[in-house]
């Protein structure tokens, strides 16, 4: 039986849509743990089942539709934020990672290789048990496959790999598709088999570059 998960996410000023599935495929069924933006809308302006997180300067979140979907509209302005929530998820069962996003401007000089310049148009943060993250972005400079790392040092104590699985203004304005096996990566960049997934955090940054950007 084949299973995956899948995230569907945009990205810096960017709508995320439908939601968060967790999906199990075989020829003949699909099954699917959903995490949507759908219920009542709290007073940080996202779904009650996620929780805003600000790191720096002021988020902007509201829910609209998009072709008669829920989704999550994040504005960056010279700032760093995110949207969060709780989810228990065991990866051996479903190891693929999906979704969806348009980006309609990057932060220009945003590149994850320089800590003065780690701005992205959308963080995709999967984390483990055992305070190991998995983070997959769409950068502005850094190309397709680079690899980098963010950990933080005691007393925080988290291992965190950054993927750069989408780069560049080329597909500006487009829907895109990005598929990852999310068991696989944990196995080579961490060197050891893969505990539940307990969160999912959708982030974006432009402050380190003082940029503004925009997706859907």
């Amino acid at each position: 039986m084949r299973k995956y998960l899948q995230i569907c996410a945009v990205g810096i000023i960017f709508l995320v849509l439908t939601g968060i599935f967790f999906v199990k495929l075989s020829l003949a069924d699909t099954q699917s743990i959903i995490f949507d933006f759908d219920g009542r809308v709290n007073s940080e302006g996202v779904a009650s089942t996620w929780e805003l997180k600000e790191k720096s300067g002021a988020a902007d979140v509201k829910i609209v539709s998009d072709s008669g979907e829920k989704v999550v509209q994040l504005k960056s302005d010279n700032a760093s934020f995110s949207i969060e929530r709780e989810v228990n998820v065991n990866i051996k069962n479903y190891p693929y990672l999906a979704w969806r996003w348009k980006a309609s401007k990057l932060p220009p000089r945003g590149d994850v290789r320089s800590g003065k310049t780690n701005d992205q148009a959308l963080q995709l943060l999967v984390a483990f048990e055992g305070r190991k993250i998995l983070s997959y972005t769409w950068d502005s400079n850094a190309p397709e496959g680079t690899v980098t790392e963010e950990s933080v040092a005691w007393p925080v104590s988290l291992k965190i790999k950054i993927i750069t699985v989408k780069s560049g203004t080329a597909d500006i304005g487009k829907w895109l598709t990005i598929t990852r096996n999310v068991y696989d990566d944990y196995r080579k960049f961490f060197k050891e088999e893969p505990p539940h997934v307990k969160g999912i955090r959708i982030q974006t940054n432009s402050q380190h570059t003082e940029s503004i950007g925009e997706g859907l």
